[in-house]
């Protein structure tokens, strides 16, 4: 009888151990306490064979009953087990019950898978947040560059979070609609005179369409006069049509150059030809003498008829044929 109690014993110090492995007993003490009904085997078990931690599920579960906000094991098991973060979503559930804003369960959750942060989004419900954006640079129709910097006040749309565009898209068309606002500007003094103009312009646009945010306000933060963009563009086309005059009277310059080279040795060449034809003349009177055609009589009537002629030219201011004489004195040398 003794050996049956000791391994009755030994049997039930195992079936503990076994179950112990299992079932994290202290969890289920306080589930139980805290009027969560948790069963040993068709809860606690199952999820050590599905793998699913039980403290991650039990203790967000204990937080919402106690909060008043009783919540299905199974859904949040679900819920782990498709990726979400169950503790910050029973959190934003919470919050957002608090603060009688309806947030049912099956919306939370596909916040929460959808990547954004359900806790944050709900806080963000509440508390509006101030969104800065970068400096933003426009020209007014005068060619004044402004420098702005404005502040956005948005709220979170719970309704949208779920394929509504994020900061960036906000901060996108808030600067698109501050550009647009300052360059519709006559002068940059209008601007800088009415900052609030750009406020209500933007505003009006209704840039939170298809966003996850509700714009509540714009707040010009700051304005600054930059550079003088329309100067700047005149004297930068001003001196690009430098450039292509300067081109152009280079390139006429060249085709001169060219054109004078061309005639230099135009006339070279004539001159050439001249000499070569004055070389010739004392060869023709040589040979006009050689084979009497040409008598030292009308060689001498010839150069009276000359020196005739060159002192007419002389006295009537024209100038000599200083060719003629030097071809006929040479050959009469």
């Amino acid at each position: 009888m003794l050996e049956f109690i000791l391994i009755f014993l030994v049997l039930g110090i195992v079936f503990v151990a076994i179950l112990s492995i299992f079932v994290p007993f202290r969890l289920w003490i306080a589930a139980r306490a805290a009027g969560v009904q948790v069963r040993i085997f068709r809860d606690l078990v199952a999820m050590r064979l599905r793998r699913v931690p039980q403290a991650n599920v039990i203790n967000p579960l204990i937080t919402s009953t106690k909060a008043g906000l009783p919540l299905d094991l199974a859904s949040l098991e679900a819920h782990y087990l498709a990726g979400g973060h169950v503790e910050r979503l029973v959190e934003a559930l919470i919050e957002a019950d608090k603060a009688q804003i309806p947030l049912p369960f099956e919306r939370a959750a596909a916040i929460d898978l959808a990547g954004r942060d359900v806790l944050e989004a709900v806080s963000m419900s509440i508390t509006p947040q101030v969104i800065e954006t970068p400096k933003i640079s426009a020209v007014a129709k005068n060619g004044i560059q402004l420098i702005v910097t404005a502040r956005v006040t948005v709220r979170a749309n719970i309704d949208k979070l779920v394929g509504g565009a994020g900061e960036e898209t906000v901060i996108a068309r808030v600067g698109q609609g501050i550009i647009t606002t300052i360059g519709s500007a006559e002068s940059h003094a209008e601007v800088q005179e009415n900052p609030d103009q750009i406020s209500r312009t933007v505003l009006e646009a209704g840039l939170a369409s298809g966003t996850a945010f509700e714009i509540l306000s714009i707040d010009i933060a700051d304005v600054d006069v930059g550079e003088n963009i329309g100067a700047k563009l005149q004297r930068e086309r001003a001196e690009a049509q430098l450039k292509i005059a300067r081109a152009k009277a280079e390139e006429k310059r060249a085709i001169a150059e060219a054109e004078e080279q061309e005639m230099r040795a135009l006339v070279e060449e004539k001159n050439a030809e001249l000499i070569g034809a004055e070389a010739d003349v004392p060869r023709a009177i040589a040979s006009a003498f050689r084979s009497e055609q040409l008598t030292v009589r009308d060689y001498y009537s010839i150069r009276n008829i000359m020196a005739d002629t060159e002192m007419r030219q002389s006295i009537a201011g024209a100038p000599v044929e200083g060719a003629e004489r030097k071809n006929l004195g040479r050959y009469s040398s």
